[in-house]
């Protein structure tokens, strides 16, 4: 769910002729909190754990469960990582289905990939790891802050954050924030018909956040770049970050 209306969001507002074409940073920022939220929603019964960054962060702060009823373990652990990716994966598909005439129709293989994935805006890996330890450190460290304040926004109050989080400190690399949210769908586009060209358009541009890539245009039939180079930025960050933020809690709370 999350990842099915957040890489939805995208679409609507980069690929060519979908009717929020245009509608810019703030509509996506929207987009992404609201994904979250719906996400936190249906994942209730796993405690709401839809991004294994979070999950690690939870591990880290000495926690003994991760919902009530289902205790800290390596087989509890892998079991949840495996499905957030999986189900990362899955909501890539879907969202490839819902507009698929729009990537047909898109020639921008940039565009088609923010779709599925995060890239940053001035390609300096070391900077754009900073970048993804910090915004992921703040998502955790307040989610697990508001499990230690009175509040009744539920997961409205974690969509906010999201919101939040990508107004302010998403510019650089678009906020992964989360693995499983990158990794599982650049796999689908690597797997999907959205990767692969049925034209070469006089002038390719490689899109938002792909400076750097230096890979030709491929031909017409062949699959455009998934960007592997880059992929392993915003896995690395978001799990450091939230092992951080897990960390200091066990001060702080």
């Amino acid at each position: 769910m999350l990842i099915l209306l957040g890489a939805g969001v995208v679409a609507n507002v980069v690929l060519a002729k979908s009717k929020g074409f245009g509608g810019g940073w703030l509509l996506i920022n929207m987009g992404w909190g609201l994904a979250v939220m719906a996400g936190v929603f249906v994942a209730y019964k796993s405690g709401g754990h839809i991004n294994p960054a979070v999950t690690f962060g939870i591990l880290a702060s000495g926690a003994d469960e991760y919902s009530p009823g289902v205790d800290i373990t390596v087989g509890s652990t892998l079991t949840y990582v495996s499905g957030q990716f999986l189900g990362a994966f899955i909501g890539a598909c879907m969202a490839y289905v819902a507009y698929k005439k729009h990537f047909d129709a898109e020639p921008d293989d940039g565009k088609k990939l923010a779709v599925f994935s995060t890239g940053p805006e001035i390609r300096s890996y070391g900077w754009n790891f900073a970048t993804e330890v910090i915004g992921t450190f703040v998502l955790v460290i307040v989610v697990l802050s508001l499990g230690n304040t009175p509040h009744q926004l539920g997961p409205a109050a974690v969509a906010l954050l999201v919101v939040g989080i990508g107004a302010s400190l998403g510019g650089p690399t678009g906020y992964a924030i989360n693995p499983a949210r990158d990794l599982g769908p650049r796999i689908a586009h690597a797997l999907l018909p959205a990767s692969r060209r049925s034209v070469v358009p006089a002038a390719v541009s490689a899109g938002p956040g792909a400076e750097g890539v230096t890979d030709p245009p491929p031909p017409a039939g062949r699959r455009a770049s998934s960007d592997w180079g880059y992929a392993w930025v915003p896995v690395a960050g978001p799990v450091v970050g939230g092992v951080l933020a897990g960390l200091l809690s066990q001060a702080v709370f």
